[in-house]
């Protein structure tokens, strides 16, 4: 019976190939024709899931600055201060942080009061004083576990200043595909509850949009709302989206080796060590799948 029915849609799309271009539907239009899944009663459900995980990427920035007459001079101090600091990050290794270095200069002028108290700077090539250089260490944790010595080491090395440490979240592709993979497996059970309490049992699968988006209004022009979205995500257990086991705690790396110039001393860095923990983040996913009705 199926493949009879199959034969005779396939006819009738060949044999009116202008039929089969035609939009179902005009956006605006007050009844348009049901999408094939829906001739029969169905049930659309939304799979929304959500699972906290540890940020697995941090940054931060310091600066140091240098004031000289020479602009060579405060330029080479300034590159001075930084080269130290960089080679001992740069031992980590790329894999674990990633280091940008940048050097600016402007001009320190003489400076004035106008006729009205106020301080000004006499902006002219030849009444500059001085020149400030500054250097910017721009760091990317991408080891999480380092953070608190990497950041001791920076304190230690005495910049100017040192910005906020900001943190995000980087899954993984084995973790996306799991959580999605859940999502899927979140609207079965909110479809399958559902059927069971209005007296239904579960039929065939129609459609399954990993997307979502199946479900949304947006994609049904001129159809109204027919299902609601899931408001409410579920909770997934780390272990299930993230594999291999996170139970055992990691001896920490041993130290760089020192490098040559200014760097830190190790009782400097265990002096500056603060408790840097990287916050829990939310990532969550959604996917549409649409039931028959038995």
């Amino acid at each position: 019976m199926r493949a009879h029915f199959a034969t005779a849609l396939l006819l009738s799309a060949i044999a009116a190939p202008a039929m089969a271009q035609t939009p179902p539907a005009t956006i605006g239009q007050q009844y348009v024709p049901a999408p094939w899944w829906m001739r029969d009663p169905v049930i659309a459900s939304i799979g929304y899931v959500r699972v906290e995980l540890q940020a697995n990427r941090a940054g931060f920035n310091a600066t140091f600055q240098v004031v000289d007459r020479s602009v060579a001079e405060a330029s080479r101090k300034a590159a001075d201060q930084v080269r130290a600091l960089s080679q001992t990050l740069a031992a980590y290794g790329v894999e674990k942080v990633r280091v940008e270095t940048s050097l600016t200069t402007q001009p320190l002028y003489d400076q004035y009061r106008d006729e009205n108290g106020i301080l000004r700077d006499n902006t002219r090539a030849d009444r500059i004083e001085r020149y400030q250089a500054q250097a910017t260490v721009s760091l990317s944790v991408r080891d999480t576990a380092l953070l608190e010595r990497i950041y001791a080491t920076v304190v230690a090395s005495q910049p100017n200043s040192i910005s906020q440490v900001y943190f995000s979240l980087e899954p993984d592709n084995v973790a996306r595909s799991n959580l999605a993979r859940e999502a899927v497996r979140d609207a079965a059970n909110r479809a399958r509850a559902a059927a069971e309490n209005a007296g239904a049992t579960l039929g065939s699968v129609r459609v399954i949009d990993p997307t979502g988006r199946a479900c949304q209004t947006d994609v049904l022009a001129g159809w109204p709302s027919y299902g609601s979205g899931a408001s409410q995500a579920t909770t997934v257990s780390e272990d299930v989206v993230v594999t291999g086991s996170r139970m055992m705690a990691m001896a920490p790396p041993p130290p760089p080796p020192p490098a040559p110039g200014q760097a830190p001393s190790e009782a400097q860095i265990e002096a500056a060590r603060l408790a840097l923990q990287p916050p829990l983040q939310t990532l969550t996913d959604q996917a549409c799948v649409v039931y028959g009705l038995n």
